[in-house]
């Protein structure tokens, strides 16, 4: 069990140092501290953990401790785990890059699920900025130092971003996303079948107090961003519904975290627990016939459909669709034939 606590850190996603700080629940049994923040912290493995503790860079209670030390309840942890050079994350690597659209001021891509954006703690290379830097010379940085990147979606995630080829470019699409001008729809597959045919979920969402890999909502708005969704109901299949997702706001794991708020995690999302059987029967066949979904989709069933923003420079409307992928496609045609079966 722990308590986390948010004072001494930013938003993972946003920064590339990790700088964690937690405090033992009281039902915290003796536990090996490289044990105990293994337990906590993502991609975090044992040796990385124990090379912390070497370079004193593990603390309980203000004072440095080795990787043996055991964790009891109370004790406040500390642990700072430091990075490559910034040179080593942005190495070029020749990775193909899905254009969907390219001129001389902006490109959209078409991420595939599986790959991570940018580099970060656990995730040092095959990432999308390291295809940028390979492809494009001279891109502008955001305020994160982040080339080309003026949004981003989940590893898990697939479909389409808009990458900057110029610092105007960088400014103006950056402005639209900030004033909320410029149009995401996504495409979920859920748990259950969704009540209304549309409806918008507002609530705040920062970091799970209890277990800081997830994000949660905070309907009191004292803690978190504020964070708005716009859902559509495109298709119920028994006991799946295929969705539409409006973003107004683009949270950390926004749409994963309102649908689960309302009752309907994304289908096979391990991290906030899709992966289980979460509706349906108790018959094996049942049973088998989701784990085979499992297999076809083996991630989060959400795909960044279209993008629209305006042209920074010619002032045009632009508007991109991307197909659902093989994978996502594959298991929502699977729950469409299992829905007849029901039905008839």
């Amino acid at each position: 069990m722990a308590e986390h606590n948010d004072i001494e850190e930013q938003e993972q996603d946003d920064e590339l140092y990790e700088h964690y700080n937690f405090t033992a629940g009281k039902g915290q049994e003796p536990l090996r501290v490289d044990k105990y923040l293994m337990n906590f912290i993502e991609n975090a493995t044992r040796n990385k953990i124990q090379q912390a503790a070497k370079n004193g860079n593990i603390w309980v209670n203000g004072t440095a401790v080795k990787s043996n030390y055991r964790v009891k309840a109370g004790d406040e942890v500390k642990v700072l785990f430091e990075h490559p050079p910034y040179e080593f994350l942005l190495t070029p690597e020749n990775i193909p890059l899905d254009i969907v659209y390219e001129d001389d001021s902006l490109l959209v891509v078409n991420k595939p699920a599986g790959m991570v954006v940018h580099p970060g703690h656990g995730n040092y290379s095959g990432t999308l900025i390291n295809a940028l830097v390979y492809h494009f010379d001279h891109l502008p940085q955001n305020s994160n130092e982040r080339p080309g990147l003026v949004h981003r979606i989940d590893k898990d995630t697939s479909g389409l971003l808009v990458i900057a080829k110029t610092e105007k470019a960088m400014t103006h699409l950056a402005r639209q996303f900030f004033e909320k001008t410029s149009e995401r729809e996504y495409v979920a597959l859920v748990w259950g079948n969704v009540e209304e045919d549309e409806g918008t979920i507002e609530g705040h969402i920062g970091r799970h107090p209890k277990n800081r890999l997830q994000m949660t909502v905070f309907e009191d708005g004292a803690h978190g961003k504020e964070a708005v969704t716009h859902y559509r109901v495109l298709e119920r299949l028994g006991y799946v519904t295929l969705v539409s997702c409006r973003l107004e706001t683009g949270r950390t794991h926004q749409i994963r975290v309102h649908m689960k708020h309302i009752g309907h995690t994304l289908f096979n999302d391990e991290r906030y627990g899709g992966e289980k059987i979460l509706k349906g029967t108790t018959f094996t066949k049942y049973k088998q016939f989701v784990e085979n979904c499992f297999k076809i989709l083996p991630r989060q069933a959400l795909h960044a459909k279209t993008l629209g923003f305006e042209h920074p420079v010619t002032g045009e409307s632009l508007s991109f669709d991307s197909p659902l992928p093989e994978d996502m496609s594959s298991c929502v045609e699977k729950w469409r034939n299992y829905s007849r079966h029901i039905e008839g």
